[in-house]
């Protein structure tokens, strides 16, 4: 099957009864009870992250990311789309993890959950799977950013972060950490931004989108980085670098939770 990297409801009607493709629901778990696309298996938030203080976003083992995709089903002639109720951070983290573990064949339904109901489309409550056996041996570290990888590079003039968080957050006026405030340098534009709020949190257009980008100096011939408080916010920044055409963009999975925590790294307050 040949999809779009983003996809439209009326896209994705056309080929629901497709055996390739592994419709993936990263809502709330009582939106998915409640109703979800035709096929779509769930997968909760939490388990797209380890949990484990104090970067509690980090990408989890290897072992659970096994266990996790073989009870979805997925395997590598698999087709994802992926969505969520909330105009694409959860989306996007799922993204991100395939990216890691090197499943590269997905599409993101843009509006995600919003958009399917708020058009009509048939939802159903009938959960189903059929489990694989998939087995995660390696993680793909090109779209994964550590703490000392940004140190490294802090300062250099090809590299970048995009802050996805709120602007209280980014500033230190709100703290989740024992330090507030922002990487020394970050580009603050946060991830609902991006979204359009009277268009079923589709997304703006990607020329709108790009604008913004540049204007805070988040170009595309830049390595960029892209962190919230634990790489949910994230998730759909990074997904958009990648809808943008970016080469080089990271996910911080390790975000603010562990930024903040630690001991050896720098951070700001304020405006820049």
């Amino acid at each position: 099957m040949s999809l779009p990297l983003v996809i439209t409801a009326e896209d994705l009607v056309t080929h629901l009864q497709d055996d390739s493709l592994l419709i993936l629901d990263t809502s709330k778990t009582e939106n998915y009870i409640a109703g979800h696309i035709l096929g779509a298996v769930h997968i909760a938030p939490s388990e797209l992250q380890s949990g484990e203080k104090p970067g509690v976003g980090r990408i989890p083992s290897m072992e659970a990311l096994s266990a996790l995709f073989s009870r979805v089903g997925l395997t590598p002639d698999k087709h994802v789309v992926a969505y969520d109720d909330e105009g694409g951070g959860w989306a996007g983290r799922l993204i991100w993890t395939l990216d890691a573990i090197g499943h590269t064949n997905y599409s993101f339904l843009d509006g995600g959950l919003n958009d399917w109901t708020a058009k009509g489309l048939a939802l159903e409550t009938q959960t189903l799977s059929s489990p694989s056996n998939y087995v995660v041996s390696e993680l793909n570290t090109e779209v994964i950013a550590e703490t000392d990888d940004i140190i490294a590079q802090l300062g250099q003039s090809d590299f970048a972060i995009w802050d996805a968080r709120s602007t209280g957050e980014y500033t230190g006026d709100k703290a989740f950490a024992p330090k507030a405030g922002h990487i020394p340098g970050a580009a603050h534009l946060e991830w609902t931004e991006l979204m359009d709020k009277k268009n079923n949190l589709r997304l703006l257009p990607l020329e709108n989108i790009q604008n913004m980008l540049n204007e805070r100096g988040l170009t595309p011939d830049k390595n960029i980085v892209t962190h919230c408080q634990s790489h949910h916010r994230s998730g759909l920044t990074y997904l958009v670098a990648k809808i943008l055409g970016y080469p080089s963009i990271k996910g911080y999975h390790g975000s603010w939770s562990e930024w903040g925590n630690l001991d050896h790294t720098p951070f700001e307050t304020g405006n820049l």
